[in-house]
C-alpha cells in the first residue's frame, strides 16, 4: 500500500468520525434552537401557526406588499388560489441585518382538477444555477388547464448566497459566519441564526404545508464537477420509485446528512429526492434535458401532467451505489487527472498524478475502492486535504464522502 492509498484510507475513517460529530452537533444545535425558542415569548409564531411554529389551516397570507407586480406572501395554502391557473409570489423570508425581508421566488401551478402536490425546489446553495433552469424548463412545460393536482417551485431559497454566487449563507451574527442551510432543515422560527428561522418560515409556511412528494435540486460545489445523480434513501420504496425515474447514470443510495431538506421533508411522511446536476455556477445544457425528462416522469406518475413515461433509469443502466470514496490530496501542486466522470476504476488504480512548480512529481493518486467516478475537482490547483476523484461504490454500510454535494 502506498503512503498516498494508506493517507485516503486513514482520511475514511476521519470523515466516518466527522460526520457522526456532524450529526451529534446538528442534534445539539436543534436542542439549543428549542430551548432559545422556549425563551422568546415575544417571537412566538404569528396567530394561526400550529404548536411548533408550524403553518396551520389559517390559509394563504398576504401582508399587502407588492414587488415587481408579485404579490407578498407569509403563508401558503395552495387550496386558497384558484383551479386552472399559474400564480407568481414572492414568499416573505427572514430578516436582514437591516430589519428587511429576503424574499424568495415561488410558482403554484394549480391543476383544473385536484391531485396530488410536487414540489419543486432550486438555490439552497447559491451557486446552484442548473437546478434554477430545469425547474423553469419543467414549468414551461405545464398547462394548469389541463393539470390534476398542483406543482409548487421555490426557486431561489438561499437569496444571499445567490445575490454573492457563494454555496453558503452569509450570516453576519458573529461578524461574518458562511452558513450551509442544507445544514439547518426543517430550521427554527426562533432559531439562534438567520439561515436556521429562514429555513424554518420556509419548511413550516410553505414546503410541508403543501407538499404530497419533493425534488430538491442541487448541483456539485463550487471547484468539483459531478456526475448526473439522484442522492435517495432507496430503502424507501415511494423515494426509490421516485429515484429510478430519471434516465441519468447513477444513484447514491445514501442518507447523508440527517439536516437536509430531502430528510427533513421524509421525516415528515414526504417522500424526497435530492437530483444532482453537474457541476455548480455555470448552466449545463447537456444534462439539465435529463433531469427535466426526469421530472416530467414524476409528475406523469403521479397524474398530475398526462401522457407516456420518458425515458427512465432502467432504460439507461443506471449505476447504483451506497458509498463515496473520496481521493484527497496530501501535497499542494498542479493536479493531473487520469480519470473522467463515469469511468469504471478498480481498487489501487492510478487515478491522478500531481506535480509542484518545476515539473516534478510530488504525489501519485490511486483509487482505494472500485466503483464508478463520481466527481472530479475542476480546479488545476490543490493544496493538501481537497477532494480529487469521488468515486461511488457498493459497501456493507453507508459511506458518505466529503462535503462536496447537496
Amino acid at each position: 500500500m502506498t503512503s498516498e492509498t494508506k493517507d485516503s484510507v486513514d482520511r475514511r475513517g476521519f470523515m466516518k468520525t466527522a460526520i457522526a460529530l456532524v450529526g451529534a452537533t446538528s442534534a445539539l444545535a436543534t436542542q439549543a434552537g428549542t430551548a432559545y425558542a422556549q425563551q422568546q415569548g415575544a417571537n412566538a409564531p404569528a396567530a394561526g401557526a400550529a404548536p411548533g411554529g408550524t403553518a396551520g389551516t389559517a390559509g394563504t397570507v398576504y401582508t399587502g406588499d407588492v414587488i415587481d407586480g408579485k404579490k407578498v406572501i407569509s403563508a401558503l395554502d395552495v387550496n386558497d388560489l384558484p383551479p386552472g391557473t399559474t400564480h407568481k409570489f414572492y414568499f416573505q423570508g427572514v430578516q436582514m441585518p437591516t430589519g428587511q425581508h429576503w424574499y424568495v421566488s415561488v410558482v403554484v401551478v394549480r391543476g383544473a382538477k385536484p391531485g396530488k402536490r410536487v414540489t419543486f425546489v432550486s438555490g439552497v446553495h447559491g451557486d446552484e444555477i442548473s437546478p434554477v433552469h430545469t425547474i423553469h424548463s419543467v414549468l414551461a412545460q405545464l398547462d394548469p388547464a389541463k393539470m390534476s393536482g398542483t406543482v409548487l417551485a421555490v426557486l431561489d431559497v438561499s437569496r444571499p448566497a445567490l445575490e454573492s454566487m457563494e454555496r453558503r449563507w452569509p450570516n453576519s451574527g458573529r461578524g461574518i459566519d458562511l452558513i450551509d442551510i442544507n445544514r439547518e432543515w426543517p430550521g427554527n422560527e426562533n432559531g439562534p441564526s438567520a439561515p436556521s428561522r429562514h429555513a424554518g418560515l420556509l419548511f413550516n409556511r410553505l414546503l410541508r404545508p403543501n407538499t404530497d412528494y419533493a425534488l430538491d435540486f442541487h448541483t456539485g460545489t463550487t471547484g468539483m464537477e459531478v456526475t448526473s445523480f439522484n442522492l435517495a434513501r432507496m430503502e424507501l420504496p415511494e423515494v426509490r420509485a421516485i429515484a429510478g425515474l430519471f434516465p441519468i447514470r447513477q444513484i447514491f443510495d445514501n442518507p447523508a446528512y440527517p439536516t437536509l431538506l430531502a430528510n427533513a421533508l421524509i421525516n415528515v411522511g414526504i417522500p424526497a429526492i435530492t437530483p444532482e446536476i453537474g457541476a455548480a455556477r455555470v448552466l449545463d445544457l447537456q444534462m439539465i434535458p435529463l433531469f427535466v425528462e426526469g421530472t416530467l416522469n414524476v409528475l406523469k406518475r403521479y397524474g398530475v401532467i398526462a401522457g407516456p413515461m420518458g425515458r427512465t433509469g432502467a432504460d439507461v443502466g443506471i449505476f447504483v451505489g451506497n458509498s463515496g470514496h473520496a481521493v484527497m490530496s496530501t501535497h499542494g501542486g498542479f493536479v493531473e487527472l487520469l480519470v473522467k466522470l463515469n469511468d469504471h476504476v478498480t481498487a489501487n488504480q492510478k487515478v491522478a498524478i500531481q506535480r509542484n512548480t518545476f515539473g516534478e512529481v510530488v504525489a501519485e493518486y490511486t483509487a482505494g475502492v472500485a466503483g464508478e467516478v463520481a466527481g472530479l475537482r475542476t480546479d488545476a490547483t490543490a493544496e493538501p486535504g481537497i477532494p480529487l476523484v469521488m468515486i461511488l461504490y457498493q459497501s456493507a454500510g453507508h459511506e458518505q464522502p466529503q462535503d462536496y454535494v447537496e
